[in-house]
Formats: structure tokens, C-alpha cells, sequence
């Protein structure tokens, strides 16, 4: 009996010490690669932990950090000191993707060149990505490659969008097919096959955006 219970205790230890978890990512137990970050559990002021910043163009690195949001913790790029073509990026560090489901709440606060922001997706490099973005100051919404650091668009759409007010941005991609929904509803399609290999999934915005992001969902899709 005493030989069964260790054998019990081991299997347990085991099982759950393999268990993917995290404080600062959930997982869906029941279909594993479905992750959202909340971003409650990383340290306000700070960059999360796991994630790389880089940009795109001139300037200089922006700065993300996790801010308290009226008492809600969010990722945010606060730095207006860039300007012209300037991308902010950051990327998760271990999670890499091909064809990926992602839904991101954002919210345009500060800026006045531009407010935009939205996710990135199979991002191989600074100059080399996909990236889909709502801008309130434009009052449009856009899907872009970015190749050699060359931004070249594949789809736009006119729209109002307030500054200070939470959306919903979800992007899908499967094999060159690319669907761009916001609240929801969908809003633009575009086919392209310039990235067609798995890469890492994050954040963007624009010279001298202050924009805030909460709930990223990623989720492979097949």
C-alpha cells in the first residue's frame, strides 16, 4: 500500500509540474495553445518579462511598460519621443506562430502624429513582419507587411474610432489569407504569401503614439 501511494504521489508531482502554467499567461486547458495575457501579474513600470522590444525606421527604442489603467494593469508604449517613419514593436520571446487567431483590446490615449496600434503577427525580424493597426486620429484601419523595413499596405478601411475609448482588433491568418475584424465584425480581407513560415507574435505602434493593449489572445489555428 505504501509503494502504491509514493507511486501516486510521483504521478501527481509529475503531471503537474508539466502542467503549462504561469502567473503571467493562462492557458485553456482544454486546447493548450490558446494563451491570453491579462498583464495583471507583471510589475507596473516595467517592461513584461519574456518580451523584447525593438522598432522599425528612425529614432530611437520606444519604451513599454505596464501601467495601471484605472485599476486595471495594461501594456502600454508611452514614449512620444519619435516621430516619421518609426515603428514600435514587442514581441513575445517563445511563442511562435503560422496560422494564428489574435485578439487584442487596444485603446489610443496620447499623440500627436498618430494614435494608432495593433497586433503583429510571423514577425521574423525588426524589418520583416506583418501588422495590422486602428488609428483614431485617422480614422482608419489597416493591414500592412512590412519587408525590409519597407511598410507596404494590403487593405484599408475608413472608420470612426475615438481616442481614449477601449476596441476590440482580431486578426486571423491561415496559410496566404489574412481577415482583419474590429468589435467583432469583420472588417477586411487580404491575401499575401511574403511570410508564409511560422514567427513570433506581438505589439506595434507608431512614431509618437501612447497606446494601451489589454486581453491579447493568441490562439493556433488550423
Amino acid at each position: 500500500m505504501k509503494t502504491l501511494s509514493l507511486s501516486i504521489l510521483s504521478i501527481f508531482l509529475l503531471t503537474a509540474y508539466n502542467t503549462p502554467t504561469t502567473n503571467n499567461v493562462s492557458y485553456n486547458p482544454a486546447e493548450s495553445q490558446d494563451i491570453t495575457f491579462d498583464f495583471e501579474n507583471y510589475s507596473l513600470g516595467k517592461a513584461p518579462t519574456g518580451w523584447t522590444t525593438y522598432f522599425t525606421g528612425k529614432g530611437d527604442l520606444g519604451k513599454w511598460q505596464i501601467l495601471d489603467d484605472h485599476g486595471n494593469k495594461v501594456l502600454a508604449q508611452t514614449s512620444k519621443e519619435n516621430f516619421g517613419y518609426h515603428f514600435d514593436v514587442i514581441v513575445n520571446n517563445e511563442l511562435s506562430y503560422k496560422d494564428v487567431e489574435i485578439t487584442v483590446r487596444f485603446k489610443g490615449t496620447d499623440g500627436e502624429e498618430d494614435q494608432g496600434g495593433g497586433p503583429v503577427w510571423r514577425y521574423k525580424d525588426a524589418n520583416n513582419y506583418y501588422i495590422a493597426r486602428a488609428n483614431p486620429l485617422e480614422n482608419n484601419y489597416r493591414v500592412y507587411k512590412v519587408i525590409d523595413g519597407n511598410r507596404r499596405q494590403l487593405n484599408s478601411v475608413n472608420m470612426e474610432i475615438k481616442s481614449g475609448k477601449w476596441y476590440s482588433l482580431k486578426i486571423t491568418m491561415k496559410g496566404d489569407k489574412i481577415n482583419c475584424y474590429f468589435n467583432d465584425e469583420l472588417k477586411m480581407e487580404a491575401t499575401d504569401n511574403s511570410f508564409q513560415n511560422a514567427g513570433k507574435t506581438g505589439l506595434w505602434t507608431k512614431a509618437d503614439a501612447v497606446t494601451y493593449f489589454d486581453d491579447l489572445k493568441i490562439k493556433d489555428i488550423e
